[in-house]
């Protein structure tokens, strides 16, 4: 007869032994139910972190910076464009444009030809929080209004040592800024955050299209689907639109937001008056992605807010990753 074990109890001081039955390790108790094996762990994969100006991974959320470029044929072929995340053309005096362009995932280490800041720029700007705004002057009673713009002014009078005149191009068209010393005078320039843009997979329908046409009184852009690139490579004025680092410009996206552009209370010396875009309300957009225009629509409720855009059925209007091109257009949109 098999004898039960003895184990050493402690009540209150005194030592008790009591019978414990024999068992195996791998049997339960008398009165336990078996233990149930341990799952095996599941690691879950890190969810990818997209960029909210280009929809692309990132390791960190950079600083904000906008820079006043040229856009006229003396100022060509900028240098740094090929750097943003975004460019939105703008249209200013005597019908011609200039362009705005945000960098923050990437920036390049110089960018030109800067110009100078227009009214409409303070009206964009505060979507990316208090973002450096680099420009080369403006009127003097706009200065009081960039004075109190949510903007940091790394301009070219506040920041004369960022700033310098390129070799080989002739004045005004001629002053680049060094990126790094821009940022450098503005430490708590906002990071990247979300804007209102969405990526991703492309709506249903789409119209195809080889090209898409944009015209300004003064200006024309015609945006070329290259299946090869899967981007729409750009010409200007009848002319390709050509990088100083070299290659033509193009962009996977092409947003043609048409909005009310009316006379500001500016003007240049010629009396030509400066546009005034408006981009906060709600209006009609084509997006050309993928080699097709998708009707779309765009709302901003308030200078503060990004500006989201939607397709005709209420949707998110997906962009395709990477770089933007905003075309802050007037006329309305058509799609044969």
């Amino acid at each position: 007869m098999r004898l039960p074990r003895m184990i050493t109890v402690t009540l209150a001081g005194a030592a008790v032994l009591l019978p414990v039955a024999a068992c195996s390790s791998d049997e339960p108790a008398p009165g336990q139910a078996p233990a149930a094996a341990s799952p095996s762990a599941t690691v879950e994969a890190p969810v990818e972190k997209l960029h909210p100006f280009t929809g692309k991974p990132y390791q960190q959320l950079k600083p904000v910076l906008a820079v006043k470029i040229e856009n006229t044929a003396a100022g060509k072929p900028q240098l740094g464009l090929k750097s943003a995340d975004i460019v939105y053309i703008e249209q200013v005096e005597a019908g011609l444009t200039r362009l705005m362009a945000i960098f923050s995932s990437k920036l390049p280490a110089k960018v030109g030809p800067v110009r100078s800041a227009r009214i409409s720029d303070l009206h964009i700007a505060p979507q990316f929080g208090k973002p450096a705004f680099s420009y080369s002057g403006a009127q003097t009673k706009m200065l009081p209004l960039i004075a109190e713009a949510s903007l940091f002014d790394v301009g070219d009078s506040r920041n004369p040592a960022a700033y310098f005149r390129q070799p080989g191009r002739y004045a005004p068209y001629n002053l680049f800024a060094n990126t790094k010393g821009l940022l450098a005078k503005a430490p708590k320039a906002s990071k990247a955050k979300d804007i209102g843009f969405t990526f991703g997979e492309a709506p249903e329908g789409g119209v195809p299209r080889k090209t898409y046409t944009v015209k300004w009184p003064a200006a024309t852009f015609v945006f070329g689907w290259s299946a090869t690139k899967k981007e729409w490579l750009i010409w200007q004025d009848g002319k390709r639109d050509m990088a100083a680092e070299g290659g033509q410009l193009s962009a996977p996206t092409i947003v043609v937001q048409y909005t009310k552009t009316e006379r500001s209370q500016f003007h240049d010396k010629n009396d030509s008056y400066t546009p005034l875009v408006h981009t906060t309300g709600k209006g009609k957009a084509i997006v050309l992605r993928d080699g097709k225009a998708f009707k779309a629509n765009w709302e901003r409720e308030s200078e503060e807010g990004g500006t989201t855009f939607t397709t005709e059925s209420g949707e998110p209007m997906n962009f395709a990753p990477g770089q933007v091109w905003v075309a802050l257009a007037s006329r309305k949109p058509v799609i044969p």
